[in-house]
């Protein structure tokens, strides 16, 4: 017996366009009890905003076969029988291979990728016109174990005054989980490893001023019970789930923008895919003016540079990266091997 299947209209920019739902009841979220279907009909709800935001820039799709409770998978490359509205651009991974990805331009590309089993969505950090130069600084809170999103609240405050300083303008949203991404729009005129640079200058500014609360340790062993910084979603080909894109969670939490002034009183878990369209009807959208007031990052890389004279040098790269320049070993310091001091005659390890 064929699978269920229904045409959904989707308005845009071009007209009207049909786009085939196979399985249109299948449940998606299963504590929330939400379809493909009603996750189709959100993304139509909230396209605007998502595509101001996540639009015109190379996408990978977190995608599911089942409900978000079961295995999901990473698609980068536009997969054979993608509509010919649905645009993609080349781009370069840190291994050097260059290899084309999905650009969304239109409702019915979203659309389209939801009848594909895609959840999540994850856009770079640059615009497809120059996939090679960031237009955003990027900074994921990441609460470790024993902290979570009150913990992470104080470190996006304090973290918005140190790159206020360095002359941006951040503004921020949940991740549809425990932590905070914190964002700035920045002018295009760096690669992805000079932005990496600036954010981890900010992070070690705000690892100062906060050292009981932040950490910048790439090692989760000396992380202890503090917020992560992780500079690393900085790098190429590394991203976060876009604005008002559902998190993988049985709930059907959002990643939702926010107001500064709301921080300190939201409950993320309150923005689901059934609350956001009502939130953005009665708020709108706090990410509206977003490309206005791009910043320059060059006070972030004097601060880089200051400290690479004090002695603080490269941090670890993602472990899909090649050996890059400067970098310390990739091994964690609990199995790093002992110097000689700390071997007795035999070439053994002392006990403890």
């Amino acid at each position: 017996m064929p699978s269920a299947r229904t045409a959904l209209t989707v308005a845009g920019p071009h007209g009207d366009r049909e786009v085939a739902l196979s399985s249109p009841d299948r449940v998606v979220f299963p504590e929330a009890g939400i379809t493909k279907l009603e996750l189709a009909e959100y993304f139509m709800q909230v396209s605007a905003p998502f595509l101001a935001a996540n639009g015109r820039r190379p996408v990978s799709l977190e995608r599911f076969g089942d409900t978000v409770a079961g295995e999901g998978f990473f698609s980068k490359n536009p997969p054979r029988g993608a509509p010919d509205y649905l645009e993609q651009v080349e781009v370069t991974y840190p291994s050097g291979r260059r290899h084309p990805q999905i650009v969304l331009t239109e409702p019915a590309s979203i659309v389209w990728a939801v009848q594909m089993n895609t959840v999540v969505f994850h856009p770079w950090a640059s615009l497809a016109g120059d996939t090679d130069t960031p237009v955003e600084l990027r900074i994921d809170l990441d609460p470790q174990p024993g902290t979570g999103f009150a913990e992470a609240v104080p470190a996006a405050t304090e973290l918005r005054e140190v790159l206020r300083e360095a002359g941006l303008e951040p503004r921020l949203k949940t991740s549809g989980n425990r932590g905070i991404h914190v964002f700035a729009p920045i002018v295009p005129a760096h690669e992805f490893l000079d932005v990496r640079h600036a954010v981890i200058a900010a992070a070690r500014e705000l690892e100062r001023r906060m050292p009981r609360r932040v950490t910048t340790s790439w090692w989760k062993e000396e992380r202890g019970e503090r917020i992560f910084v992780d500079f690393n979603q900085a790098c190429r080909d590394r991203t976060m789930a876009g604005a008002y894109s559902p998190r993988a969670l049985p709930h059907a939490p959002v990643s939702t923008p926010i107001a500064w002034e709301e921080l300190a009183e939201i409950d993320p878990r309150e923005f689901t895919i059934r609350t956001v369209p009502e939130r953005l009807r009665a708020q709108g959208d706090p990410w509206a003016d977003a490309g206005r007031g791009a910043g320059e990052i060059e006070t972030l890389l004097r601060w880089w540079e200051r400290d690479l004279a004090a002695g603080l040098g490269e941090l670890p790269f993602p472990p899909d990266y090649p050996k890059m320049p400067g970098e310390p070993p990739r091994v964690q310091p609990s199995r790093a091997r002992k110097g000689p001091s700390e071997r007795d005659a035999r070439g053994r390890s002392p006990k403890t």
